[in-house]
């Protein structure tokens, strides 16, 4: 400290100063002295930090789906909405964040199931009656004058006209169409982005893992979706049946959700999907596998033609190649694991699923036959 009284001269003198020769001086030294109201006891303060002040702790903030690699991918994505003012809140312990979606998957898989049995149960025991209440609607419409221009009869004929596969689907194609009209709405953004948005960041984790697979955001995205669904709903619901076909759609959008948040978690890309890509996968890969010498073309080029065990062998190496290399205009990882459920369940599932449905239906039947007695009381 003994050039101390050589600052305060210098300072005095309105003159620079310089510390003799051999004094070691402090890097943050000269910006202390580099106001002239640092004198006295303030000034000994700058002198004593020696080597520079501490550096202040560094908060942890919520992860923004556009920083980091993942946030710019995606964000270069026109399938997926603007989510720059969106905050995820990635876990510190990521395996923990997978525990809560595979319960879900396994409950709502095995939900699916046992109300697609159910289902059936009932359009079975319904048949007979619906059948007898058609022959005397047709009778009464041959006997009934009828109107020119009924627009009600024009639509009837029209669903008529239908497959069943493509009466089923109706109701799926629509639903897609109300939530991307949601989409349009500026107020439901975060909302959108939260509950229709599937991301293993999220704070939502479960109900978008569904919800999602009826979400789209771009129009060219859902039209692409929605036509190879209608173009496969015939041979899968033949393959399947009505009830079948739904509950394996459903449970492959919920399955393929969850292959994706496994993929994001271990990777550490984070960012939202959404689509009906997945279940759609599975449908594509149930009916390549239940017949692999159907001949398929794509949408643009027709003239070119192919069997559909090649083409389900050249999506999963597509998707498998885009998982591996990162790849983020799609959702490889989810395309894979609904192409992956769809083989699995055409092979296996059916066998170990739908057909073992049997004791569910008798407890259902049991229940509708007898019921609660009326009066309740006991013999």
């Amino acid at each position: 400290m003994a050039w101390r009284g050589w600052a305060q001269r210098g300072w005095r003198c309105g003159r620079a100063w310089a510390p003799p020769a051999g004094t070691q001086v402090c890097e943050e030294l000269p910006a202390a002295l580099a106001a002239p109201r640092l004198l006295g006891r303030r000034f000994n303060f700058f002198i004593q930090q020696k080597c520079g002040f501490r550096k202040a702790p560094r908060k942890v903030e919520p992860r923004r789906s556009d920083t980091g690699s993942s946030g710019e991918a995606y964000k270069r994505s026109a399938l997926i909405p603007p989510v720059e003012e969106t905050i995820f809140y990635p876990s510190p312990y990521p395996i923990r964040t997978l525990v809560k979606p595979f319960f879900f998957t396994v409950g709502f898989t095995g939900c699916a199931f046992g109300s697609a049995a159910i289902w059936q149960y009932e359009s079975l025991k319904s048949r007979v009656q619906s059948y007898f209440d058609g022959l005397k609607a047709d009778w009464l419409d041959s006997i009934r004058p009828q109107k020119e221009g009924d627009l009600r009869k024009e639509i009837n004929k029209w669903w008529n006209n239908l497959s069943d596969g493509q009466r089923t689907v109706t109701g799926i194609i629509a639903a897609n169409v109300c939530v991307f009209c949601l989409w349009r709405v500026p107020s439901l953004q975060r909302t959108m982005i939260r509950y229709f948005t599937s991301n293993p960041a999220s704070k939502v984790l479960c109900s978008p893992m569904l919800l999602s697979t009826f979400s789209h955001f771009s129009l060219f995205h859902m039209a692409a979706n929605m036509y190879v669904l209608w173009s496969f709903s015939s041979s899968i619901v033949n393959i399947l049946g009505q009830e079948q076909f739904m509950a394996v759609y459903l449970s492959a959008g919920v399955i393929s959700n969850f292959v994706s948040y496994v993929c994001k978690v271990a990777t550490g890309r984070y960012g939202p999907s959404l689509g009906a890509s997945g279940a759609i996968m599975t449908v594509l890969a149930a009916v390549c596998t239940k017949i692999p010498d159907g001949r398929l073309a794509i949408i643009f080029l027709p003239m070119f033609t192919f069997t559909a065990g090649n083409a389900l062998k050249a999506i999963i190496a597509m998707d498998t190649a885009g998982m591996i290399l990162g790849w983020k205009f799609f959702d490889h990882a989810a395309h894979l694991g609904g192409a992956l459920f769809g083989i699995w369940y055409i092979t296996y599932g059916h066998e170990l699923i739908w057909k073992n449905r049997e004791p569910l239906v008798k407890i259902w039947h049991e229940m509708r036959t007898n019921g609660p007695k009326k009066g309740g009381g006991s013999k």
